[in-house]
């Protein structure tokens, strides 16, 4: 089932608006869930809306939204208050500056999006936009889920991609991790040396294609032995040995890496050695029946 968009409004570029749709880029259904049940009955729990002075549990239809502006006091605010927030972003992206896609630190992206055109007759401009684009991201505003954010849009193939940004006082700096205090500044030469040639021997095309949830897959795994009424046998996990001396280690790793890239080379000249053994024996046999 094609994803349903969950903004509608305008991409804005200076004095360029194009009618634009936007569509969630990841799918968080596919985590499995739980409910919680009373053990004594395995009934599911119900989580009423008690209203402690009423004493009595509280409909939908009864609820509205407070800010508590000090303890204990609240100003009600109505979806028709919520309304009168005529902010631009409530209905166009503004993208008021460009810079080089890599200069967005990830630590600042939270969720993607994506973007696409809002009928044919914006199909041109967009792709215009978008070629245009190319690795750059534009910073601007727009308002989702009753809130302002600060996005990012960039080109990935034929569409653009919005990414909602963190602000600057919502990142904890990395300073304030006291544990990183105990951290060396200087290592030694040899040390990095052969952390360089561990590192390297793992080099290769990124495809996260590559990367599948295990731990969601065993859970799926349990649930359906439960299910089955089969016994559960949990395997040995091992604790990793601790590293009592750094070179040794990153030595035995790459000696290691080598054994597993050998094997598969002397494997391969096997079978390229035996299949011309045969080829060899065969051209003997027809050389013998001529």
């Amino acid at each position: 089932m094609p994803p349903r968009p969950t903004w509608k409004g305008f991409l804005k570029v200076s004095l360029v608006n194009i009618p634009v749709k936007v569509f969630p880029a990841t799918e968080s259904a596919a985590a499995i869930s739980f409910n919680q049940l009373h053990a004594e009955c395995q009934t599911r729990i119900q989580q009423k809306r008690w209203c402690p002075h009423c004493d009595r549990e509280v409909p939908n239809s009864e609820l509205v939204k407070g800010y508590e502006f000090e303890k204990g006091r609240y100003v009600i605010v109505g979806d028709e208050d919520i309304e009168k927030v005529r902010v631009e972003s409530t209905r166009v992206i503004n993208l008021v500056q460009f810079a080089d896609d890599s200069d967005i630190d990830p630590i600042y992206v939270d969720r993607a999006y994506y973007l696409a055109p809002d009928g044919p007759v914006a199909a041109d401009a967009f792709a215009v936009m978008r070629e245009g684009m190319a690795g750059k991201a534009g910073i601007g505003k727009m308002a989702l889920y009753g809130r302002e954010y600060l996005v990012a849009v960039r080109p990935q193939k034929n569409g653009l991609v919005m990414y909602t940004l963190h602000h600057d006082a919502e990142i904890r700096s990395i300073d304030q991790i006291e544990e990183l205090n105990s951290v060396p500044a200087k290592v030694k030469p040899e040390e990095i040396k052969l952390a360089k040639q561990v590192i390297a021997t793992f080099d290769g095309e990124l495809n996260l294609k590559d990367y599948k949830d295990e731990y969601k897959e065993g859970l799926r795994q349990i649930i359906d032995a439960k299910i089955a009424g089969e016994e559960i046998v949990a395997p040995d996990v091992q604790e990793p040995p601790r590293v009592v001396d750094l070179m040794e280690a990153l030595k035995r790793s790459l000696d290691s890496v080598s054994r597993k890239k050998k094997k598969p080379a002397k494997a391969e000249i096997k079978k390229i050695a035996a299949k011309a053994a045969k080829g060899a024996a065969n051209g003997t046999k027809k050389r013998r029946a001529g």
